[in-house]
């Protein structure tokens, strides 16, 4: 099951992760410098709960968290 919000379309985004080494030249340094980049994945925080659909059906699906709070669906 792909990890995509049935609600708002939210799903993982691709990002990257800079490592960087060194004391700052503020604090009497010669400065910052990227050692390593390394990709990664951002996941959107989804929760499989049932949710009560129009026609009085209840139906499980993946709903971020986002549109919970936001009142988007309603629990069953």
């Amino acid at each position: 099951m792909a990890k995509i919000c049935a609600i708002t379309g939210k799903r993982p985004t691709k990002g990257r992760i800079i490592h960087r080494k060194g004391i700052a030249k503020k604090s009497g340094g010669i400065g910052t410098h990227i050692t390593a980049i390394t990709p990664r994945t951002f996941r959107p925080n989804l929760q499989r709960i049932r949710v009560k659909l129009p026609n009085g059906g209840t139906k499980r699906m993946l709903v971020s968290v986002k549109a919970l709070k936001a009142g988007l669906v309603q629990k069953a």
